[in-house]
């Protein structure tokens, strides 16, 4: 069969102890709580993926300029992207929801750097010398979307807060006694 590796998808989940549900349902909402409550352009464990992002320009830059511009924010989304499916193969719930909620977290600040794309007023990173460039600047411009640059970008960052607000929601409802009783009674 081609599609042999779909069968993982068919195992149990790995059960959840009730502390650990508890321990990381109390982060999320305290993360979420921290991220509404949060007055700068990022958040501290956007840090964590600026390398990652500017990773990704040096990555795709072997492909083409387009791709180099654009190549920080699809590996900026692409690695907690594909930690969360390694997870979900796993059937590993906390490891599932922690990948998937950076993935969502990571367009609040992908949302906030596109919303600058014709201010160019924040502050960023960028790799090696010469005139740096602002990606969401480039490809706007390149799309013919820069005077919808704040519509995209909130847009983005909404998308980010429904996303990181559904995976607590589903890790909830995935680890709640009687799912996790359910999923035993399979076996």
């Amino acid at each position: 069969m081609p599609f042999e590796f779909l069968d993982a998808l068919k195992e149990n989940w790995q059960p959840v102890s009730k502390p650990a549900r508890i321990g990381w349902l109390a982060f999320y909402v305290l993360f979420l709580l921290y991220a509404f409550a949060s007055q700068g352009p990022s958040l501290f464990i956007d840090l964590a993926f600026v390398p990652i992002h500017e990773g990704g320009h040096l990555l795709f830059r072997w492909f083409g300029e387009t791709l180099a511009v654009m190549g920080g924010t699809i590996l900026q989304l692409f690695v907690p992207l594909a930690l969360a499916v390694y997870f979900l193969f796993q059937r590993q719930a906390t490891g599932t929801a922690l990948a998937a909620f950076f993935f969502f977290e990571n367009f609040l600040s992908v949302g906030t750097y596109m919303a600058d794309a014709r201010a160019i007023a924040l502050d960023y990173v960028t790799i090696g010398e010469g005139e740096a460039l602002h990606d969401w600047t480039t490809i706007f411009i390149k799309l013919g979307l820069l005077e919808y640059d704040t519509t995209i970008g909130h847009t983005v960052r909404g998308l980010g807060w429904l996303g990181m607000v559904g995976v607590v929601v589903w890790l909830w409802w995935r680890t709640r006694p009687t799912a996790q009783a359910r999923n035993n009674a399979r076996l």
